[in-house]
């Protein structure tokens, strides 16, 4: 079951790196603990003001 999410996510992930990248930035699986996603974002979008609206849309 974890590995079918962790897969499932891995996917969305994949699906907006590029959106990200060309920003400068990236993201980066983490974990996932008990339904919950953890996820780090990198380069310019750990620093960027607007990160938290990135990952809600």
């Amino acid at each position: 079951m974890k590995s079918e999410l962790k897969d499932r996510v891995q996917l969305v992930i994949n699906r907006i790196r590029p959106q990200l990248q060309a920003d400068g930035g990236d993201i980066e699986l983490v974990d996932i603990v008990e339904g919950v996603v953890r996820a780090r974002l990198k380069r310019a979008c750990a620093g960027c003001f607007m990160a938290q609206m990135t990952l809600k849309r």
